[in-house]
């Protein structure tokens, strides 16, 4: 469908009165979106996603990569502001450190709308809404898991978590609902967490040193399936078999990391969905158009087992 506004003056948008929209005109609605980076095939997929809702909503995007840097986040934004876009929406590197940039562009009476991330703020206002997954709910889905996995097994069942860029709101927020997921488990005893930037390539070298120092290891928590593939790697270039002699849960559901599901090298995979960008396109329109919209809006999302993947597999477009 394509977004074409009436030339009249719409009021704030939704359940945050402090947010005011610009007067609505005739054309398209012009979008400033800054994204994390390109460094992953879900993050890939997440922008190709959000392109194409653009181009066939007839939306105008003003695309921008930061390179994992906040830095360059942050001027992105800037420049969106100056040029007086009509919606800022970005993936947050990290989750502090946006309250001036934001409050910028709430002088600026444009609204903003986070997409796969959060923010850590005092002031909610600061965002109109947020889109994306809920990430305490992946790490509480691989702590389910864990727990039947191993419901026969006396202990201790030894854990290695491989955890993503420090800061960031999914390596935060996974490791919380893990945790909470295991609550008072005692048996489920993490011999080390390793920072792995959600990496492949670094997944791989963490396991790796881990696997020289820790003969032990019973089961690998990689907060992504780029880390889990890593991991994977690693304990077959130790001569173990991964899914067998250690487990491993991941979060994502590429393609890859499906297939390693489905030939038993990994056990389980919790989705993270990055096709949001028809949700977010229309989003986007009723944020300009001033309907109120929830602060928050889930992606959907499943689980997966070696017993339900094939089906999936041929779909899977990241």
């Amino acid at each position: 469908m394509t977004v074409t506004l009436i030339a009249t003056a719409l009021t704030a948008c939704g359940n945050d009165p402090d947010v005011k929209l610009q007067p609505a005109r005739k054309g398209q609605i012009t979008i400033g979106f800054s994204q994390i980076g390109e460094s992953s095939r879900w993050r890939a997929a997440n922008s190709r996603s959000i392109q194409d809702a653009a181009r066939i909503q007839n939306v105008k995007l003003i695309f921008s990569v930061a390179g994992l840097s906040q830095q360059k986040q942050i001027a992105d934004i800037e420049a969106f502001i100056s040029q007086k876009v009509d919606v800022i929406a970005f993936s947050p590197v990290v989750e502090a450190g946006w309250d001036e940039v934001l409050q910028h562009a709430k002088n600026a009476e444009i609204p903003v709308i986070l997409t796969d991330r959060m923010i850590a703020t005092s002031d909610p206002s600061l965002y109109t809404s947020s889109l994306g997954s809920d990430f305490i709910s992946e790490g509480i889905s691989a702590a389910v898991w864990m727990k039947n996995e191993f419901r026969t097994t006396p202990g201790p069942v030894n854990v290695v978590e491989l955890s993503g860029t420090p800061g960031s709101a999914p390596a935060v927020q996974r490791k919380k609902g893990f945790q909470e997921g295991l609550g008072d488990a005692n048996k489920f005893k993490i011999i080390s967490s390793s920072t792995a930037n959600f990496s492949r390539a670094d997944g791989k070298k963490v396991m790796a040193g881990l696997l020289k120092t820790h003969d032990d290891i019973d089961v690998v928590f990689a907060q992504n399936d780029d880390m889990g593939l890593g991991a994977m790697a690693a304990i077959e270039a130790a001569g173990k078999k991964p899914g067998k002699d250690i487990k491993i849960a991941s979060i994502d559901a590429i393609h890859d990391g499906l297939v390693a599901l489905e030939n038993g090298k990994i056990n389980f995979v919790a989705e993270c969905n990055p096709l949001i960008g028809p949700q977010l396109m229309d989003l986007i329109q009723d944020v300009f158009l001033g309907i109120e919209v929830p602060k928050r809006v889930d992606t959907r999302e499943t689980v997966f087992f070696p017993e339900n993947v094939k089906q999936y597999l041929n779909d899977r477009e990241y």
